[in-house]
């Protein structure tokens, strides 16, 4: 009976090769079962070659007949994104709103590099809160976070990584705000280096603990109702995250601030508090398989990541000179296509985590060709372009609502809102959107790292 069946995929392989099927993976000599989460597949004598190889050419002769996925209706995602969408949207409103009031604190004209870290941390946040509801949904979609030990551990080692990615990047995003404040100055003023890079570790460590359990409750809770982790995690991780980041960021930078300003070694010591926590947290971490592989691998995009906001904040403190109001749209105009993105990327990611032989190789079928094709992209009738087309659909319906919340909300100089503006206000949101699309689709292709670690470049381009 095997040796029939090697015999038939054999042919149905080289079929697939004679009719022209290019494929830039092969399926290896060696059996090949999924891997841990997050680690590359790896050899298990227990499973036929055969049925695995049969299993990885069905759909060969057809061209792009994806693997089998779980069926969700358009309608189904639709609803399940919409709830979650719009309370992050109101989220990012009064976060808009929040940054238009506290502009005008001590914190923020007498330290104006302050401006550079609000995109950088926000970026972050986004960054750390995006990943983590991503490998938490590809863990519970996987069959990871079943039991009651499963889920300690994986909770307690994604916590700990968040917080030791916290302290690692938020460290070098002060000092890459000091350099972009030094640009035009000439100088660096260590006071304030110090008070950045207190207020910024306090406001990230804070607000990543208390986002990162938010996450952990969402996902338990839409395990247990049978909702798609994915379609909901990303924006609910959104929802609260702007606005509780600028709160933490305003109100310890205040302290800070006033501590600077009488006792300026408690700066220091904060600094040093950190420093100390951040071992303890990395050998928390490394208590789960998968964590310990993010906590060694997924560095680079986060500090790319980290680096794309930095340099947009430094272009927001030079139009806020300007335009005072584009504090009320940064968080929005942002916020949405990073939030959509991220739900499509999810996807994706379990998808690939759930049907790839390894990561870096493509189901057996796939072509490089297939994620350039824009048309394919948003007008074919593969599952990823109904997802694409449901998300693209909230984009302007979105938009439109949260400017009228802003405009009700606000309660200072009337926001602009002409037919010039909101047309090319749209179009620049449409643009944005697509082009996150396109490069979540992209991203996947980088080979070594894994799938959920590669969210972190997308959602970096948010806040640039």
């Amino acid at each position: 009976m095997i040796r029939r069946l090697r015999k038939k995929t054999s042919a149905t392989i080289n079929t697939g090769a004679m009719e022209g099927q290019t494929n830039p993976t092969f399926v290896d000599a060696s059996p090949m079962v999924a891997g841990e989460y997050g680690s590359v597949a790896k050899p298990n004598d227990g499973v036929d070659l055969a049925s695995d190889l049969e299993l990885h050419t069905i759909g060969t002769r057809s061209g792009h007949h994806d693997p089998p996925l779980p069926v969700e209706s358009s309608m189904l995602l639709f609803f399940q994104v919409l709830f979650p969408f719009l309370v992050a949207g109101f989220g990012m409103v009064l976060a808009g709103i929040v940054l238009d009031a506290v502009q005008h604190w001590d914190l923020f004209t007498q330290v104006p590099e302050t401006f550079i870290l609000v995109p950088a941390l926000l970026g972050l946040k986004g960054n750390l809160e995006m990943t983590l509801a991503s490998r938490l949904s590809t863990q519970a979609n996987t069959g990871k976070m079943d039991t009651k030990e499963q889920i300690i551990t994986v909770v307690i080692s994604n916590v700990a990584l968040i917080q030791v990615q916290a302290i690692g990047v938020t460290l070098l995003a002060s000092g890459f705000a000091m350099i972009l404040a030094w640009i035009p100055k000439g100088e660096i003023d260590w006071g304030h280096a110090s008070l950045l890079c207190a207020s910024s570790l306090t406001t990230a460590s804070l607000a990543s603990f208390l986002l990162s359990g938010i996450m952990v409750i969402v996902i338990l809770i839409a395990r247990r109702y049978d909702i798609n982790p994915d379609n909901i995690a990303t924006p609910i991780a959104a929802s609260l995250g702007d606005l509780t980041t600028l709160i933490i960021l305003s109100t310890f930078g205040s302290l800070f601030l006033h501590a600077h300003l009488s006792d300026s070694w408690m700066n220091v010591i904060v600094i040093a508090a950190f420093l100390a926590a951040c071992p303890i947290w990395a050998v928390a971490a490394c208590r789960d398989g998968a964590a310990k592989i993010v906590l060694e691998t997924g560095w680079t995009p986060i500090v790319l990541s980290m680096l794309l906001s930095s340099g947009g904040g430094f272009v927001l403190e030079k139009a806020m000179q300007s335009y005072k109001q584009m504090a009320l749209f940064q968080p929005v105009i942002n916020g949405v296509g990073g939030n959509l993105a991220a739900v499509h990327a999810s996807r994706l990611s379990t998808f690939f985590h759930k049907n790839s032989i390894g990561i870096g190789l493509l189901p057996h079928g796939w072509t490089l060709r297939r994620f350039g094709a824009i048309d394919r992209a948003f007008f074919s009738s593969d599952w990823d372009a109904r997802s694409a087309r449901v998300l693209l659909f909230l984009v302007i319906p979105g938009h439109i609502i949260f400017n009228w919340l802003i405009s009700l909300f606000h309660t200072g100089d009337n926001p602009p809102n002409s037919a010039l503006f909101t047309s090319i206000y749209l179009t620049a949101a449409i643009v944005q959107f697509k082009q996150k699309l396109i490069s979540a689709k992209l991203i996947f292709l980088i080979r070594s790292l894994s799938h959920d670690v590669f969210l972190q470049s997308l959602y970096g381009f948010e806040y640039c």
